[in-house]
C-alpha cells in the first residue's frame, strides 16, 4: 500500500510485519514525504511529542495503539512460530514515541488522535479527516477567566464551528491567598485538553489563549501557565484591564447598530468589571475601566451567609458604589452612554431566568433587554434562596448558583450609577474580538 500527495509522489508506505528474513516490524506505517518529515521534525524539536501527549485523551490514545497491533497483527501467518512484533504505533504501547508514525498512520486511514493533532499543527498539511468545509483555516480563542473557561473557533471567513463554556473557578481563593489554587489549576487543565481535542478535530492552526484577572493577581500563575502552555501549545497572554476591556468591546460591539451608541459595555467577570465606553468618531473606544470587582471576588469577600444576611447585601452594594463614584467624575465619556450592554455569565444567566428558560438557548439570550426593574427583582429573589434553591432553578448552571448574587449586584449597581432603565444582553464578548484580530493580521 503507497499513500500519495496531489503530484502523485510516495507520501507513506506501509511495510509487512515481517521482514523475509522473520525479523518483527512494529512499525506499519512509514512517512516518507519529504517536506512531511522536515515539517514534522521541527515540530518534535519544539516539543511536540511532549505537548502531545499532554493534549490527547489518553483512553483515545491506547485505543488507537490497540488497533494498530491488531491490524499489523492481522497479517501475520497463523503458522509463524518465531519472533513477533510488539506494541503499538511505533512499537510503543503507551504514550507517544514518534510523531511521523502517528501521522503516517492517520493519513493512511487510522484513527489516531496524536495523527489528527499533527495534522491540525502543521501549517499546509493535508485537511484529512477533518470534516466536510473545514480546513486548517479555523482559528480558535480561549479565555481562562476566574469562574470559567470558554472556546469560540471560527472558520476563515468569521463562521462561528464549536463555542463552549465551563466553570472551572481558577480564581478560586486569589482574592485572599494571591495564588492560584493546585485543584483550580488542575480543573482548569483539564478542560484545556478537552478544548485541544475539539480544536484537533476542527483542523484549527492559529490559537489565542488569554488569562486575566485571577492570573494577574496570583504570584504563582507560571504554575498554570506552563502547563496551559503545554496542552494547548501556545503560552497564555496575561491580558492587561484595559486591554482586555478593549478586546470585550471589539467583540460586543461588531453587530451593533451604531444609532445605539455611544455604548457602555460592561464584562462582569468572575475577579474583575471592564467598562469600555464608545464608540469615539473614528469607532474606538473613548475610555477603558477596569475594577477589581467581579461575581467570585464579591461573593468571598462578603457574601458568607448562605442565603447572604441583609447586611452582607448592603456592604456588598455599599463597596460597588464606591467603586463607581470617581469613575464618571474622572472620565466624562463614562455619563454619555445611551445604551449599557452586558456580558458574561452572570448578565446571560439573567436573561434567561427573566424569560423563563428551561436551558440555555443562545439565540433566544443574545440581544435580550434586561430592565433595572426585572434585574432588581431577580437580585431580591435569588440573595432570598439558599445556594442548593439557585442549583435547582431553571436557568441558572449549577455551578453558578453560589456567586450569581455578587454578579447580579455589580449588574444592579452598574444600572442605578449610570442611571440605565435597561441593559442589552450580549453573547458576543473578548472571545469574539480575540478571533477578530485572528482573522485580521
Amino acid at each position: 500500500m503507497v499513500v500519495r500527495d496531489q503530484a502523485g509522489e510516495p507520501l507513506v508506505i506501509r511495510n509487512a510485519p515481517l521482514l523475509e528474513d522473520g525479523e518483527p516490524m512494529p512499525t506499519r506505517y512509514w512517512l516518507v514525504g519529504r517536506a512531511e518529515c522536515l515539517a514534522i521534525d521541527r515540530l518534535e524539536s519544539q516539543g511536540g511529542v511532549r505537548a502531545a501527549a499532554a493534549a490527547v485523551d489518553p483512553a483515545r490514545l491506547a485505543a488507537a495503539h490497540g488497533a494498530y497491533a491488531a491490524e499489523r497483527d492481522a497479517d501475520i501467518p497463523q503458522s509463524w512460530s518465531g519472533p513477533r512484533p510488539t506494541g503499538g504505533v511505533a512499537g510503543t504501547r503507551t504514550g507517544v514515541k514518534c510523531l511521523h508514525a502517528h501521522y503516517a498512520w492517520y493519513l493512511a486511514g487510522g484513527d489516531d488522535p496524536v495523527g489528527r493533532w499533527v495534522a491540525a499543527r502543521l501549517e499546509g498539511a493535508p485537511a484529512v479527516g477533518l470534516g466536510p468545509a473545514v480546513g486548517l483555516g479555523a482559528v480558535a480563542a480561549i479565555d481562562c477567566g476566574t469562574n470559567s473557561t470558554r472556546l469560540l473557533v471560527a472558520g476563515p471567513e468569521g463562521e462561528t464551528l464549536e463555542r463552549l463554556m465551563r466553570i472551572t473557578r481558577l480564581g478560586q481563593g486569589v482574592d485572599v491567598d494571591r495564588r492560584l489554587a493546585p485543584a483550580a489549576i488542575e480543573r482548569t487543565v483539564s478542560v484545556l485538553r478537552e478544548y485541544r481535542a475539539v480544536m484537533d478535530g476542527l483542523g484549527v492552526g492559529r490559537v489565542r489563549m488569554t488569562a486575566t484577572s485571577a492570573a494577574r493577581d496570583a504570584t504563582n500563575r507560571e504554575d498554570f501557565f506552563g502547563r496551559a502552555a503545554v496542552v494547548i501549545g501556545v503560552r497564555p497572554e496575561l491580558l492587561g484591564g484595559d486591554e482586555e476591556g478593549r478586546l470585550s468591546f471589539l467583540g460586543a460591539t461588531a453587530e451593533l447598530d451604531g444609532a445605539q451608541a455611544p455604548w457602555l459595555v460592561a464584562d462582569i467577570g468572575g475577579g474583575s468589571t471592564e467598562l469600555v465606553v464608545g464608540p469615539g468618531p473614528d469607532g474606538q473606544p473613548l475610555a477603558v475601566r477596569s475594577l477589581d470587582v467581579g461575581c467570585v471576588r464579591m461573593t468571598e469577600r462578603f457574601l458568607a451567609s448562605n442565603p447572604p444576611a441583609s447586611e452582607e447585601l448592603a456592604a456588598a452594594r455599599d463597596w460597588v458604589a464606591e467603586l463607581l463614584a470617581p469613575i464618571t467624575v474622572g472620565e466624562p465619556a463614562f455619563s454619555e452612554a445611551a445604551t449599557l450592554v452586558g456580558l458574561a455569565g452572570t448578565v446571560a444567566a439573567l436573561a434567561a431566568i427573566d424569560q423563563g428558560l428551561d436551558k440555555y438557548v443562545r439565540s433566544r439570550v443574545h440581544h435580550y433587554v434586561l430592565t433595572r426593574r426585572a434585574v432588581e427583582g431577580m437580585l431580591c429573589t435569588l440573595a432570598g434562596e439558599s445556594t442548593a434553591a439557585r442549583r435547582r432553578r431553571p436557568g441558572v448552571e449549577p455551578d453558578r448558583a453560589d456567586v450569581i448574587v455578587g454578579g447580579t449586584i455589580v449588574l444592579a449597581e452598574l444600572m442605578r450609577h449610570f442611571d440605565l432603565d435597561t441593559c442589552l444582553t450580549s453573547e458576543a464578548d473578548i472571545l469574539d474580538g480575540l478571533v477578530s484580530s485572528l482573522l485580521h493580521e
